[in-house]
């Protein structure tokens, strides 16, 4: 029969594991934690954000790398394949803003309960507490795996090997790149490893007194220049050290790369429903009313409290000037901040902060089909230690639930070989 050896029980280690039991093959999933997906637990803040129920052929525009690489995972299996699935195993969804699907009971251990579940009931031996060390290469054939035992190697034979152990990203969950060690051993090239949906680091100190403000509905624009690398309309957030919140989040894959040649600008745009001229409008109207206080007390209909002397500074008016002394002038540079607060990135935080790794194994040394090896058959690869990644919103999950689906179901098919055999 043939046996399928897993490197890694997280998502995408356990759609891989899943479809190759229903292949018919004998499965190990080999996890260095005590229990399978202990990243997926973590994710959605703790809910799991499963997938997007969006079409499946807007999954692609949420890609940051290597899109067209996954047309024939996405559509092998898509993200409505995977709720379907969920719902068949007992887990219940529900769809959120963005089209955001969650576990019905905000319950991350909910998705992995039903996966597990699945996995015994297919026969898949999980191997807990389990160190692979590497591959196993006989004579340029991949005949297993080397488990680290103590102080002892111990071989395990198979067929196949999957690896599916994820980047750098949230190393406390076990993901400490040992997939990209495997895959240098067979000759795979890996390409610059970032962290990405990470929050950045801002030259100002302003951020500091922000520090916890949550902002919902502005534009925020990251440039080079006058280039535009990324636009988007969110919510964000300000930290001690810098700035987080889903659209930015979103936004530090897309400026990783400029990021390392030097600092960005972000400019964020307060009130991106109103025009200059709406918004000098407004401002206006809330002036009249306050016709004889002083500038600094007048913005409380405007900002949250917290945003309200660092727009009274940013503007160069005079806090204690009197609303009825502002001219028209003074009142455009309000205007003008209010749609293009700018503040200076400077960098990233690190891998422990980090939602996923950017870079990884080329695919272009992978078979978008199989995702098995074109430098080493039957080995296999599947979730974040590949070049893939996307935006915040469920698309990292997707791109592992489908390829690690891709590499159980190529995996499983593989006539067993019977010189690979003990």
């Amino acid at each position: 029969m043939n046996t399928v050896l897993i490197v890694g029980g997280g998502a995408a280690g356990m759609l891989a594991g899943i479809a190759a039991a229903m292949k018919g093959s004998t499965v190990h999933i080999f996890e260095k934690n005590e229990k399978l997906g202990k990243k997926v637990y973590i994710t959605g803040k703790g809910r799991c954000n499963v997938t997007n129920a969006c079409d499946t052929e807007e999954l692609f525009g949420h890609v940051v790398t290597n899109a067209k690489f996954l047309y024939s995972s996405f559509y092998g299996f898509t993200n409505f394949d995977m709720m379907h699935l969920l719902e068949e195993l007992g887990c219940p969804l529900k769809i959120e803003r963005g089209n955001r699907v969650f576990p019905a009971s905000d319950k991350s251990s909910d998705v992995i309960k039903a996966l597990t579940k699945r996995l015994l009931e297919l026969g898949v031996s999980i191997h807990y507490r389990t160190q692979v060390e590497r591959l196993l290469v006989e004579d340029g054939i991949l005949r297993g795996l080397v488990l680290k035992d103590g102080g002892k190697k111990t071989k395990v034979y198979g067929d196949s090997v999957i690896v599916a152990c994820g980047g750098l990203s949230y190393q406390a969950t076990g993901s400490t790149g040992d997939g990209y060690e495997m895959a240098k051993e067979a000759g795979h090239s890996v390409t610059s490893l970032s962290p990405a949906l990470v929050p950045f680091l801002v030259e100002e100190p302003v951020v500091k007194e922000l520090q916890g403000l949550s902002l919902r509905n502005v534009e925020a624009v990251v440039l080079k220049g006058k280039k535009v690398i990324y636009k988007e309309f969110g919510e964000m957030l300000f930290t001690h050290y810098g700035v987080s919140g889903p659209v930015l989040l979103s936004a530090s894959s897309y400026a990783v790369k400029e990021l390392k040649k030097g600092p960005l600008t972000l400019s964020i745009d307060l009130k991106p429903a109103l025009s200059e001229e709406q918004l000098d409008s407004r401002i206006l109207r809330d002036f009249e009313e306050a016709v004889n206080k002083q500038f600094k007390n007048s913005l409380d209909h405007l900002y949250p409290s917290k945003l309200v002397p660092v727009m009274v500074d940013a503007s160069g008016i005079s806090p204690e000037k009197r609303v009825n002394e502002i001219t028209r002038e003074e009142r455009q540079r309000l205007v003008r901040v209010t749609k293009d607060f700018r503040l200076t990135l400077t960098g990233l935080r690190g891998y422990h902060e980090a939602i996923i790794t950017q870079g990884g194994i080329s695919v272009k040394e992978v078979n978008p089909s199989t995702l098995e090896s074109k430098l080493l058959p039957s080995l296999y690869f599947a979730g974040e230690v590949l070049d893939l990644d996307g935006v915040t919103g469920g698309f990292n999950l997707q791109i592992a639930w489908s390829t690690g689906w891709a590499a159980g179901s190529a995996a499983g098919e593989e006539n067993s070989k019977d010189e690979k055999s003990l």
